[in-house]
């Protein structure tokens, strides 16, 4: 489905992006993967290979302008091309807002969104080139319906809508298509610790019942990359279990 493609994917080294990238390798893809921990990225990029795929794993900070320009020259050395963008580093520092710190907020505005825009727009320059482009932001279900303790999240998520139908409106043209993912709540560690009263409270809130597999978003991405999205743009593919309707 993607043979012939190469994919940059951020916050790679676990998680969502793990599995995605994982994901686009199985279906041909050469992968870049991104992310701040060193060791955790070279475990990646080695099942990518053993999946018979070229890997490049590119330690960075996305949030900084430097280590962005850094990330696209050894991609571009490397593979000359990138196809598909996925811009899925995230964090969170959770607070209340009244309580909540400057730092909270810039960190995770720099993280979760300022990445995604500097990505794009260094990758756009290149899929305008190459006349072709698939980039895909992660956002989430608490960007749609806002989450306490989340203002600093859920804006940056939101945030993430709106760059992906501006940015698809401008590159239509240049046959790139912009769309977003809005995971909902996925199995992941933080999951895993809830109390099961928590978890309870939590399930009752999602209409199928259950929390999400890091499959399910990376099976969205995978056909938002592929050309039986080619005739999708500037869109919001809800992967949440019905949270959000």
């Amino acid at each position: 489905m993607l043979t012939g493609k190469v994919a940059l994917v951020t916050g790679a080294s676990r998680g969502i992006g793990r599995v995605t990238a994982l994901t686009l390798a199985e279906q041909g893809a050469d992968v870049v993967v991104c992310a701040r921990s060193a060791e955790l990225l070279t475990e990646v990029a080695s099942q990518i290979e053993a999946l018979g795929r070229r890997a490049l794993a590119v330690t960075a900070d996305v949030a900084k302008t430097a280590d962005i320009e850094n990330l696209l020259e050894k991609a571009l050395a490397t593979f000359g091309r990138v196809d598909i963008l996925v811009n899925n580093a995230g964090i969170t520092r959770d607070g209340l807002l009244m309580r909540m710190k400057d730092e909270d907020w810039d960190s995770v505005l720099d993280t979760n969104l300022k990445s995604a825009f500097l990505l794009s727009r260094a990758l756009a320059k290149v899929m305008s080139k190459q006349r072709y482009g698939r980039i895909i932001n992660i956002s989430s279900v608490v960007g749609e319906i806002g989450n306490p303790g989340q203002a600093n999240y859920a804006a940056s998520k939101a945030g993430l809508l709106g760059l992906t139908k501006s940015v698809a409106r401008e590159l239509a043209r240049r046959n790139v298509t912009v769309n977003a993912v809005t995971p909902g709540f996925i199995e992941t560690e933080m999951t895993d610790a809830l109390g099961e009263n928590a978890r309870h409270e939590l399930l009752s809130k999602i209409p199928l019942g259950r929390l999400g597999q890091a499959e399910d978003v990376a099976h969205a991405v995978l056909y938002l990359a592929s050309d039986h999205a080619g005739y999708v743009t500037g869109q919001a593919l809800g992967v949440n279990g019905g949270m959000s309707m």
